[in-house]
């Protein structure tokens, strides 16, 4: 008789819970059915302490490919923004929702499919014990699926972005786009603006991070 496959990731945690021991009990994880198509797991990267972390949906393509967070298009509209508002990318944790790019085959590429919610909820335990041991002070949620997985299905990052939300995931958490919104502007005058947009979100996260230094 075939056994049940696991509904989420609890049973692959480990029993030591430390980052290392955490991202590699991830590499094995089959605890939703995203692992079989998937590279690798992408576990988050960043300092144990990091007083930042931001969240974001899942891997891409390219991240599918290195196994890291955030080294894509959308990693670069990151890191030009966290550059602007003065916020050190080796200072901040990284992660998603979801450890494993979910995608559609099109001819040669791999294109992006949003994860359901079944999917967010079966890989929360890794993202819950990421909170745990980096303790941000700070949580950043990139994006919708991010945010509503966070904060509840009715959370519109239109209406809230770059406002301090009061949450028990951590003493701040600040909802705004994801930077692959930004690539996805139509225009190069729209793409100015939704960068000028993410930064000035960003900013706030900036001026609570010297606030509570």
């Amino acid at each position: 008789m075939l056994e049940p496959e696991p509904n989420d990731a609890t049973p692959f945690l480990p029993e030591r819970r430390s980052l290392d021991a955490l991202r590699k009990a991830a590499a094995e994880c089959k605890g939703c059915h995203l692992w079989r198509n998937a590279t690798q797991t992408v576990f988050g990267e960043g300092l144990k302490r990091s007083r930042v972390m931001f969240v974001g949906e899942q891997p891409g393509d390219r991240e599918d490919r290195a196994g890291r967070p955030f080294v894509g298009p959308a990693g670069r509209e990151l890191d030009r923004a966290l550059e602007k508002v003065g916020i050190d990318r080796d200072e901040v944790y990284l992660t998603n929702v979801v450890k494993h790019f979910k995608f559609e085959e099109r001819g040669k590429r791999r294109l992006h499919k949003t994860p359901k919610r079944f999917e967010i909820q079966a890989c929360r335990p890794w993202l819950d014990e990421e909170l745990r041991v980096v303790k941000p002070e700070v949580l950043v949620l990139l994006g919708a699926t991010a945010a509503k997985g966070l904060l509840g299905a009715g959370f519109r990052v239109s209406r809230e972005r770059g406002q301090p939300i009061e949450s028990d995931l951590a003493p701040l958490v600040v909802a705004t786009i994801h930077p692959s919104a930004i690539l996805r502007a139509p225009d190069d005058e729209a793409r100015y603006a939704e960068r000028e947009a993410f930064a000035r979100d960003l900013a706030v996260v900036a001026e609570e991070l010297v606030a509570r230094a």
